[in-house]
């Protein structure tokens, strides 16, 4: 789940959610400024859901620290070429 070149769809959609959450972290230290709550109002069920789904995109992205893609039929973790 490098979310690079050569990924499959999932791993490049849980790499875009991290660094969407990632940046949102970023405006929220730099501008204090939360945007998903911006758009979507303080705690809602859409925030809550969103932060959710960037959450778990956070967990599936640690764990493909550990644990390979199980798309990728070669048994390495090195992006395909």
């Amino acid at each position: 789940m490098s979310g690079g070149k050569g990924c499959c769809g999932g791993c490049k959609v849980v790499g875009l959610l991290v660094g969407l959450g990632a940046l949102n972290w970023g405006v929220i230290a730099l501008a204090q400024v939360d945007l998903v709550a911006k758009l979507f109002g303080e705690m809602t069920t859409m925030t809550r859901v969103i932060y959710g789904i960037i959450g778990l995109a956070g967990l599936l992205k640690l764990v493909s620290f550990v644990k390979c893609c199980p798309c990728n039929k070669e048994g390495s973790c090195t992006p395909k070429s």
